[in-house]
């Protein structure tokens, strides 16, 4: 009987595909090991808030915007085996720095710097459209995502009880306990770092004559019209940085702000120069290719692009912020649940393990994206039906708690919609079909991502992801700012601009499921 196509470990690319999706799977287990440890590190550090927590999860994703273009372009020049194995090995000194952070400055700092680990997604991205065909992409592509961003959920599913049972109760390590899980997660990092640099190559031998490296700078583009697009595409880029220091500018703390005015007026002129300077270089490299004419050959959709990064953000962008703020929300929501022994139901273990199950769907939806991306024979009508679905399931989520009786602080907690243990049930079933709709859209959105221009599937990937990144600062800010219902529908909201702006603008791109590049 024949192997599975992905459980043939004689074949190299296989060997390759999954020692990559475990390197994923270690930055998004670091990334995202704050959200499940929440409550813990609450009730640890008396002068930590629930506000603090909302900016630490803004702050987690900041930095990760400008290191997706970065790194997009440095995997175009140096190869994705080097980045991705650098990334690694110096990502594991903020997280070792945040876990034994003593002050809200401290963490907030090592959280930034953290966030760039979210750039190794796009690093796979590259390694898996080096080894696979085009009629495969889809299905690798969304192995390696799905596969490796179940990260998240393990985390979830695990940081608690190791933190809290092992190392606390089992061990004795203390109300410290969490800071040497999250320690612990760092040293997993820097070994697994350096064991990928030996354990695979950037391409096939028989691709290297010819491979050709890029130049890390801005993207090219093969019409007037397209650069008009990448130069308003990019701004948000900037911008969502803007945002974030605002947003910081406005925390308090001893009776401070924690960027003053003239910090923030420093900030937004840097991000505008730094704006200023891609343009320029932006018009550097493509006005003169522009004016000699660009043959018909090499010309692709830059629209095509635009309507992937609105996806991205509205799918990878709200995973992001869904997944940094559903722990807590299971667990105060349904706070009032109580059992039999009138013991509440509720505990941070069993509140990490059900805000997993968004994450949990990973390991097959965002693969069947893919695969059903590759198998529907078109790319472009899968991608509607998934952001669709992503407009409804949020809608739902929504509808999960309510406004309760205003508490001490004058907010209004929330409270389940409906009493009783199976509401809780029903919550769960909604947001497991939530997800499978947002991973799902995911992987169609990486599986059309390589076929626009395999040049510089980098820096198109690397743009995509960085607008992940946008939307989960834009969400996270949002939810810093509004009820938790009203942060649901507004990323209904989102998904339903992105299906409408692909129903436009998304070409199918030719060739997508030939036999060869």
């Amino acid at each position: 009987m024949k192997k599975p196509e992905f459980l043939d470990f004689s074949q190299e690319r296989i060997r390759v595909l999954h020692y990559t999706w475990i390197a994923f799977f270690v930055t998004f287990y670091i990334w995202f090991n704050m959200a499940p440890i929440a409550t813990t590190m609450l009730n640890s550090l008396d002068w930590l808030t629930p506000e603090h927590i909302k900016i630490l999860a803004i702050c987690n994703v900041a930095l990760t915007i400008p290191a997706r273009i970065i790194v997009g372009a440095l995997i175009d020049k140096y190869g994705p085996r080097v980045v991705f194995s650098g990334l690694l090995v110096i990502m594991a000194i903020p997280a070792i720095f945040f876990a034994f952070g003593n002050s809200f400055i401290q963490l907030a700092v090592a959280r930034l710097f953290l966030g760039s680990i979210g750039a190794g997604f796009v690093i796979g991205i590259k390694m898996v459209s080096n080894w696979f065909p085009p009629k495969m992409i889809g299905r690798a592509e969304g192995l390696y995502a799905g596969w490796g961003n179940f990260g998240s959920a393990f985390a979830a599913m695990t940081l608690p009880w190791f933190a809290l049972t092992v190392l606390k109760d089992w061990i004795n390590l203390g109300e410290d306990s969490w800071r040497y899980a999250l320690a612990l997660n760092g040293m997993v990092s820097l070994v697994y770092g350096v064991m990928y640099y030996f354990l695979v190559k950037d391409m096939p031998e028989n691709k290297r004559s010819k491979a050709v490296k890029g130049k890390a700078e801005p993207m090219t583009v093969t019409s007037y019209g397209d650069l008009i697009q990448y130069l308003l595409w990019s701004f948000p880029l900037v911008g969502a940085m803007g945002a974030l220091a605002w947003r910081i500018g406005k925390i308090q703390i001893d009776g401070e702000a924690m960027i003053p005015d003239e910090g923030l007026y420093v900030i937004y002129a840097v991000l505008v120069l730094l704006y200023v300077g891609h343009v320029i270089k932006t018009l550097q490299v493509n006005l003169p290719n522009l004016k000699k004419g660009i043959p018909e050959n090499e010309k692709y959709n830059w629209g095509s692009v635009a309507a992937l990064n609105s996806t991205y953000f509205a799918n990878f962008g709200a995973e992001l912020a869904v997944v940094s703020m559903l722990p807590m929300f299971f667990e105060t929501t349904f706070s009032s649940l109580v059992g039999a022994n009138n013991q509440p139901i509720m505990t941070a273990t069993l509140a990490g393990i059900i805000a997993s199950s968004f994450a949990f769907v990973n390991l097959f939806a965002r693969p069947l994206g893919g695969f059903l991306s590759d198998t529907m024979k078109n790319r472009k009508r899968t991608m509607i039906i998934y952001m669709v679905g992503i407009a409804i399931g949020f809608i739902l989520m929504g509808f999960i708690g309510k406004a309760g009786p205003v508490e001490y602080n004058g907010i209004n907690e929330l409270v389940p919609t409906f009493n009783g243990l199976w509401w809780l049930v029903v919550a769960v079933i909604i947001t497991v079909s939530c997800s499978i709709f947002v991973q799902g859209a995911e992987g169609a959105t990486f599986a059309i991502i390589p076929m626009i221009n395999k040049k510089m599937t980098g820096q198109i990937a690397g743009m995509a992801g960085a607008y992940g990144n946008v939307g989960a600062v834009i969400y996270l800010i949002i939810y810093s700012l509004v009820d938790t219902n009203t942060f649901f529908f507004i990323a209904s909201a989102g998904a339903s601009f992105s299906t409408i702006y692909c129903l436009f603008f998304l070409k199918e791109p030719e060739g997508s499921f030939a036999e060869e590049h």
